[in-house]
């Protein structure tokens, strides 16, 4: 495990030459909120490494060494989101293994099938659900770690070389700068994430109490370091804010074990939301519906057959080419292809 600042700098001049690199991550959401990045783990020519950023030393010159390269990995969009989010930090290119299959019309995708089907090996399903910020790692769980990029350069060979055959390397490269490019936006706050399945059944009132029972939830498990389903499930504050406009008892609504401070939390929150003028309380949001046009309809049909007849053509999933949330906006009159599908997406659709 490389932990220390000196055996970081033993391991950079070890990357920067290497001719591929291929990286994943284990992240803890299970143990800790917010969600924390807890190991990146490298395969370079020769060589499996791991890398433990809650070990206190500075990882600039690890992200310096990675810029300008393409880093191999699979399934990566948690993993993209997870380096932009925690170090700020984008990869120049990325070469997807599951991207890659997808395109290649592999129906079973997941690292496992791919590494099996592809390779010949049989990995371990392992410790998915592992508290990956314990240390030391236990033997299992570094292997297992280690399984996730070890053999991703072999798979990327093979890979390359189907898609090359096929014609669809450009597909690959395309639909990997998209997601680069998608995963390094910072997504804006959204004021409405308290609005959880089965907030719209409730009244004005009773969403108000939500609003603050769910404001309450995210600052003591923040607190606590607690994913906050640990703390009350959704279905508990839906049950809590009825109670509260209803006047009923709170308590046989509460964890068992409940810690006082927290009771007190709840009563404090659920007094809140009751306070709210009625004029204030949180209106139902309503969706705004589009009705299509009679030509409209039969433009999205006609798209559709185009699509799943290159798709059946190709061998691959229909919505790779154009999801029907696409297909929708596609069929309007005033949208743009270039806006709502890539390169080779538009060139399948004749668009």
């Amino acid at each position: 495990m490389i932990d220390t600042t000196k055996r970081l700098s033993e391991f950079l001049p070890r990357l920067r030459a290497a001719e591929w690199i291929a990286l994943d991550t284990e992240a803890d959401s299970l143990h800790a909120y917010p969600a924390k990045l807890c190991l990146l783990q490298f395969s370079i020519p020769g060589a499996d490494e791991l890398v433990d950023p809650l070990a206190q030393m500075d990882l600039a010159p690890l992200w310096e060494a990675l810029r300008g390269r393409e880093l191999l990995l699979h399934g990566s969009d948690y993993d993209l989101r997870l380096l932009r989010e925690h170090h700020r930090f984008v990869p120049h290119a990325v070469f997807d293994t599951m991207i890659a299959a997808r395109l290649l019309g592999v129906m079973k995708f997941g690292l496992q099938d791919l590494v099996g089907q592809t390779l010949g090996v049989v990995l371990e399903k392992g410790p998915q659900k592992a508290d990956w910020a314990q240390r030391p790692l236990t033997e299992r769980m570094a292997n297992y770690a280690r399984n996730d990029t070890r053999f991703l350069h072999p798979l990327v060979t093979k890979l390359r070389e189907q898609l090359n055959a096929k014609g669809r390397h450009s597909w690959q490269e395309e639909s990997c700068a998209a997601l680069v490019a998608e995963c390094a936006i910072v997504p804006p706050p959204d004021p409405e994430r308290w609005r959880i399945k089965g907030a719209a059944r409730l009244t004005r009132s009773e969403m108000a109490v939500l609003r603050e029972l769910w404001n309450w939830r995210e600052q003591e498990a923040t607190r606590a370091n607690r994913p906050p389903f640990f703390l009350l499930s959704h279905d508990a504050l839906l049950d809590l804010s009825i109670a509260a406009v209803d006047d009923a008892p709170l308590d046989p609504l509460l964890p068992r074990r409940f810690a006082p401070h927290r009771r007190e939390g709840v009563v404090q929150a659920v007094m809140r939301g009751l306070a709210v003028p009625p004029d204030e309380c949180p209106c139902e949001l309503r969706g705004v519906s589009y009705h299509p046009t009679a030509g409209e309809r039969a433009r999205f049909d006609r798209m559709k057959e185009q699509r799943d007849r290159r798709a059946a053509e190709l061998g691959i999933d229909p919505t790779l080419i154009a999801s029907k949330q696409t297909l929708e906006w596609l069929s309007r009159r005033d949208s743009d292809p270039a806006k709502l599908l890539l390169n080779w997406q538009r060139g399948l659709m004749g668009l």
